[in-house]
């Protein structure tokens, strides 16, 4: 803990970054849309994940879609998207990745904009509750990603400043979020993009996976808490 009592926090994306679900909200989008008779192709349902899902929609249906279509297509995609809770699978080295930080002296935080049973699910999939301090979802904010909220929510949820924070995350909304915030994004590439793209929109490393950064963790931004714990 610093002079002034803020903790040094590490904020942990948790959907394409500790858990492995980025294709499986993409197929969930496509058969939520598909059913409403919004076909949209994968490939952009994919480029849209890691948004909230009222930025996601905007983005595919346009931004003067119904909102009552909206609300119905979001629905649909939460209850097909809850038929895969039993077999999520969490990345390799997530729980680890974790473990590792607070050994360190990192308060870990979950900055999730999930609804809460969907958090629930993915954190009994990574298995280390017992070294996270709080966790964020999106009942915490009122705009999603790429605006900053979740990460200033998850900064308030740990006690902490901008300048005693890393964030780690998958897509190029969760480096925009953080940019917003002032706080430097490490990616992963667990969620599908390039190491160019995350790079280009400004994350300050790229790592292939919870587990390279964990086997790269002495140099990384993660190696020491700033200014100490």
């Amino acid at each position: 803990m610093s002079r002034d009592g803020t903790r040094a926090a590490v904020l942990f994306d948790v959907d394409g970054t500790l858990v492995d679900t980025t294709y499986l909200h993409t197929v969930a989008w496509w058969e939520a849309l598909r059913q409403a008779g919004r076909p949209v192709p994968m490939s952009l349902i994919h480029r849209t994940i890691g948004m909230g899902s009222d930025q996601l929609l905007a983005r595919l249906l346009g931004e003067d879609h119904d909102p009552e279509e909206a609300a119905s297509v979001s629905a649909a995609h939460h209850a097909l998207y809850a038929e895969y809770w039993p077999r999520l699978a969490p990345l390799e080295g997530a729980a680890d990745l974790l473990r590792a930080c607070a050994g360190r002296g990192w308060t870990v935080v979950l900055a999730s904009s999930a609804r809460g049973d969907e958090l629930a699910a993915m954190r009994r999939a990574v298995g280390a509750d017992d070294v996270v301090t709080a966790a964020t979802s999106s009942d915490d904010v009122e705009a999603s990603k790429p605006a900053p909220d979740l990460v200033e929510s998850a900064l308030e949820h740990a006690g902490t400043t901008p300048d005693r924070a890393v964030f780690v995350g998958d897509t190029v909304w969760d480096v925009a979020a953080c940019s917003r915030a002032g706080v430097p994004c490490l990616g992963v590439l667990s969620g599908g993009l390039t190491r160019q793209e995350l790079a280009e929109a400004g994350a300050a490393e790229v790592y292939e996976n919870p587990a390279d950064l964990l086997a790269h963790l002495d140099d990384s931004l993660l190696g020491r808490p700033p200014g100490g714990a």
